[in-house]
């Protein structure tokens, strides 16, 4: 979904794997299957209303503010869903970083996003 970013990574962060692009996360894929994404904060409440999505929180009451949403696993398990919601954290990733495609060495061209078949998160899996 994201093999066309010219500067793509994967850090483990957020209890999961997240994606960054531009040396900015778009997605943390989550031990439990659910995604946390990182939006917007003017589509926050419009997204809220989306299936799956919650306010992401760090903890119990720990609010992780406007711009990050965790969508449910079964919310996206069908991979249309699960693209579109890529595709909103990528339209966010261009705003703030300027579309930016500048190699940062280091990191990787591409990356596979392909699902576990037991919890269902994303994994990535980097060239060599």
């Amino acid at each position: 979904m994201i093999a066309g970013e010219p500067v793509v990574r994967e850090v483990s962060m957020f209890g999961g794997i997240s994606v960054m692009v531009n040396e900015k996360i778009i997605v943390s894929a989550l031990r439990d299957g659910d995604l946390l994404v990182r939006v917007d904060t003017g589509r926050h409440d419009e997204l809220l209303g989306r299936p799956g999505a919650a306010q992401a929180e760090m903890g119990p009451g720990r609010d992780m503010g406007p711009c990050w949403i965790e969508v449910a696993a079964d919310a996206i398990s069908v991979d249309e869903h699960l693209s579109c919601w890529i595709g909103i954290a990528m339209d966010y990733n261009r705003n703030v970083t300027g579309g930016t495609r500048e190699h940062v060495p280091g990191s990787h061209r591409a990356v596979h996003l392909s699902r576990r078949a037991t919890s269902r998160p994303l994994e990535g899996v980097l060239p060599g």
